[in-house]
């Protein structure tokens, strides 16, 4: 997890179609969760990183929940 601007940001890595190192990024603004996926990009994940996919969007929605 990173903090930037004041907020969290979690990055969970995953992998494009083609195998390639990706990140989908979750954050919280205005008491929303927003997914950031790779541009252009289909993302791919491993039973593991679904599971921290999972985590990061459990954290963010408390964030969430604590900005309204």
């Amino acid at each position: 997890m990173v903090r930037v601007n004041n907020h969290r940001e979690w990055s969970v890595g995953c992998r494009d179609i083609a195998g390639r190192r990706r990140d989908v990024t979750v954050f919280v603004r205005g008491g929303r969760v927003v997914l950031v996926a790779p541009p252009g990009e289909t993302a791919v994940f491993s039973p593991l990183d679904v599971g921290r996919l999972r985590a990061a969007l459990r954290d963010a929605v408390v964030d969430a929940t604590v900005e309204e």
